[in-house]
């Protein structure tokens, strides 16, 4: 189903859409998102060395926040549903750290950043971008037996197919 309108045409989905590869939108969307946690690991790293004031737990905190942040943007660059909610607990929980940090000692440090990458996480054309059932079909989990049919074919019950 096609709609034309001025300059554009618009084709209808559903759930067949969702069967088909990644589209070049969707592998955009994901390198957003990347982008987006590098950008927040950087301005971490800018900020809160800088005003460490050579207070060594203040650099180790800073150091390991980054690290985590560049793991994450590793993680988000698959596209993989996983990683998806792993980004949107990790960007939760950072930016409860950093709302606790502000209040105990005035530091914002990246928390605002952190708090629009979360906002870009959970538009919902990032969330479609990253997967659905186009990676189980490649994994193979939507070929094989079912829950029911495998109990039934290991109780005996029944002949899968």
């Amino acid at each position: 189903m096609s709609a034309r309108f001025p300059g554009r045409q618009i084709q209808g989905g559903g759930a067949a859409a969702a069967d088909e590869p990644r589209t070049g939108r969707g592998v955009q969307l994901v390198q957003l998102v990347t982008r987006f946690v590098i950008a927040q690991a950087a301005v971490a790293a800018a900020i809160g060395l800088s005003y460490s004031r050579r207070h060594l737990p203040s650099i180790f905190i800073t150091l390991m926040l980054v690290a985590a942040l560049l793991g994450l943007a590793a993680l988000t660059r698959s596209g993989a549903r996983a990683a998806w909610v792993t980004a949107i607990g990790f960007e939760a929980a950072f930016i409860m750290f950093g709302l606790i940090r502000f209040a105990a000692t005035r530091y914002l440090g990246g928390t605002l950043l952190g708090m629009i990458t979360l906002g870009v996480l959970l538009h919902p054309a990032v969330a479609r971008a990253f997967s659905g059932p186009r990676d189980q079909a490649e994994h193979g989990f939507a070929t094989g037996p079912s829950l029911a049919e495998a109990a039934a074919e290991a109780l005996g019950d029944g002949v899968p197919g």
